[in-house]
């Protein structure tokens, strides 16, 4: 076990999130040193507990990718007695985090303003789908919040609308939370008041569509899809082999000089519609032709190999395992050990110098530790450490 020190060691996150945004957000926190409770229903926990198949010996491999390094506590908070409980959690927290319907929390006593009065050092982190004004009664799930707000949009081929593959306005707006947290504990240790924090699905996703966003905001045209191109590079797509697709992307034109020379037919890089990016992309099809001719000659393995001995960004498209596999090939150590019986997970993403994330435990069983949290919560503050 490591001994260096954890950025968050002795904060306190109370978790009263559930799916992924939330639950990714705290599981980041736990990576980095915090102590997270978890609050879950009784008999049933997290929603993702169900969310099956997969399925671990602990519940399902979903719920086990945002909760790693927590511990569970069962609180029902229809009952006055574990609301009490609950609200005691709070008031301790340095953290909390939710993600109720809009309002609901309040009706508990387990709102930001209650708990502020009792906590105003807390850092309160509320996540929704559409916001807490309008959108409040909006339910916010990710691949809704992928279509209303746009990602679809530029997504998939030109007839169909398509989703990403992964909840990726959840993990987004999970960052984002993140990044919230982070900058309010750092304000706090500058002011000393705690602050409350919101994040919501639609505007994380918004912040997401960078280039293209900026396009429709530019031209008011708005962005189109486009299958595997990019709108303003090329070639920046997949494009065909002797056996199958391989991805090329040529950031300038020295890359595509690069490209044009491997291929064996320097003289694309000067053809006047290929001579510049901005060229390419206006000559897209043709230049997409006249490229998959030349790497009709070999195959994608070939190509790419070829490709990235010259310097041009190239490879081939990998599955899941193979992404893991290449990452453990390059020396980036993608995976850590959850323990005895637990499959192992994607570490950290974020490498530190001087403090490591080096300690991970498996996700909770259901009201794991239930029994040590209630008699923790049953004895008065003065007599505890929250960590």
């Amino acid at each position: 076990m490591s001994t260096a020190v954890r950025p968050l060691e002795g904060i306190l996150v109370a978790d009263f999130s559930r799916v992924l945004a939330g639950p990714l957000a705290t599981a980041t926190l736990a990576d980095l040193g915090a102590r997270v409770i978890k609050v879950e229903r009784p008999g049933a926990g997290d929603d993702t507990r169900s969310w099956g198949p997969p399925w671990t010996a602990n519940s399902s491999s979903y719920f086990e990718s945002a909760n790693r390094s927590k511990e569970s506590v069962t609180l029902d908070l229809s009952s006055p007695e574990d609301l009490v409980l609950a609200r005691r959690l709070a008031s301790r927290a340095d953290v909390v985090v939710e993600n109720f319907k809009v309002g609901d929390l309040d009706k508990r006593g387990l709102g930001h303003d209650e708990v502020a009065r009792d906590n105003p050092g807390v850092v309160y982190c509320s996540v929704t789908g559409f916001g807490s004004a309008q959108g409040a009664d909006l339910a916010g799930y990710d691949f809704l919040v992928q279509a209303v707000g746009g990602l679809m949009s530029v997504t998939g081929a030109a007839d169909e609308p398509m989703k990403v593959g992964v909840a990726l306005v959840d993990v987004l707006t999970a960052k984002d939370a993140t990044v919230g947290i982070l900058a309010a504990l750092r304000a706090r240790e500058l002011t000393g008041r705690g602050q409350r924090v919101e994040v919501n699905l639609l505007s994380s996703l918004l912040g997401s569509l960078v280039n293209q966003a900026s396009s429709y905001l530019a031209t008011g045209i708005a962005p189109r899809r486009m299958g595997n191109a990019h709108p303003s590079i090329a070639p920046y797509e997949l494009l065909d082999c002797a056996d199958g697709p391989l991805a090329i992307a040529c950031g300038n034109d020295g890359q595509f000089r690069k490209l044009a020379a491997v291929l064996g037919h320097e003289p694309l890089a000067d053809d006047e519609r290929y001579a510049t990016n901005a060229a390419r992309v206006t000559h897209r099809p043709e230049l997409v032709v006249d490229l998959e001719v030349l790497l009709a000659a070999d195959t994608a393995a070939s190509w790419a190999q070829r490709l990235e001995r010259a310097g041009v960004p190239a490879g081939r498209v990998g599955s899941v395992a193979d992404g893991l596999a290449l990452a453990e090939t390059l020396g980036l150590a993608p995976l850590v050990d959850m323990g005895p019986g637990a499959p192992p997970q994607v570490r950290h993403p974020i490498t530190y110098s001087e403090t490591p994330v080096s300690v991970y435990a498996a996700p909770p069983r259901l009201g794991e530790h239930t029994d040590e949290i209630r008699h923790w919560l049953s004895t008065p503050q003065s007599h505890q450490e929250n960590a």
